[in-house]
């Protein structure tokens, strides 16, 4: 059997749009969820081996990344958690930023330092998620931005690191309608508001993560690591109005 792509996040919405795009690729995968029950569906619904973790567990969460290498060496791996905190920095707590870290950095580390070996044998690829306001510099933001920006200083520190036997990548989206982002996106207007802020207006589908994510994760992009890839309609870079 050919070496797994490991997906961290599997029942979230890009985590789970990635897995669909991978299984129907004929891609071995190895599904790890908070959700036991929601990870084992989906699991047995690709043909897909799974274990259960709460990435801020970090035995468990390395566990659950060793369960996924048998032998065969680990042919990728998507770290597909993340969260969105949007305050302004006078409502935040110094805990609020430990939590965005813990879960958007630390248990990518995690996740990585158990998945070291397996990658380095099949020569693998990784997969983090920023988000376009690290560059941007968005209102509000403080917390999850500066979460999201040590994510993308790790993907191209370990890039560098692990060349040539890994190639790591990043994506730094713009919202995207997952549940995760149902909150912001409650109100229609605000939702098609913030859509008209995009040089192609209209807001991130989970497929439209999925699929760079499949892309970066495969032979197709053999020369590419180190790189943060914004799939973000343009709004990280393009400013279609004076």
């Amino acid at each position: 059997m050919p070496a797994p792509v490991i997906i961290i996040g599997a029942t979230g919405g890009v985590g789970a749009a990635l897995a669909r795009t991978l299984a129907g690729r004929g891609v071995n995968l190895h599904l790890i969820g908070r959700d036991e029950a929601r990870t084992a569906d989906l699991a047995a619904t690709l043909g897909a081996s799974h274990a259960s973790a709460d990435v801020r567990d970090e035995a468990a969460l390395a566990a659950a990344v060793a369960a996924g290498d048998r032998g065969e060496g680990i042919a990728g791996l998507a770290y597909c958690v993340g969260s969105i905190t949007i305050k302004p920095l006078k409502a935040l707590k110094n805990e609020d930023f430990l939590a965005a870290y813990q879960l958007n950095v630390l248990g990518a580390v995690t996740a990585l330092r158990a998945a070291e070996k397996g990658l380095k044998a099949a020569k693998g690829a990784v997969v983090l998620f920023s988000t376009v306001a690290v560059e941007q510099g968005f209102a509000n933001h403080t917390a999850i931005a500066t979460a999201k920006g040590a994510v993308a200083a790790l993907g191209r520190s370990l890039a560098a690191e692990w060349a040539p036997h890994v190639r790591v990548n990043v994506i730094a989206p713009s919202l995207t309608r997952t549940p995760l982002a149902a909150p912001l996106l409650a109100s229609e207007q605000m939702a098609q508001g913030i859509a008209a802020m995009h040089p192609i207006p209209r807001l991130g589908e989970a497929d439209d993560q999925a699929s760079a994510a499949s892309f970066l994760l495969s032979p197709d992009a053999g020369w590419i690591t180190g790189q943060v890839l914004g799939v973000d309609g343009g709004r990280g870079v393009l400013r279609t109005k004076g």
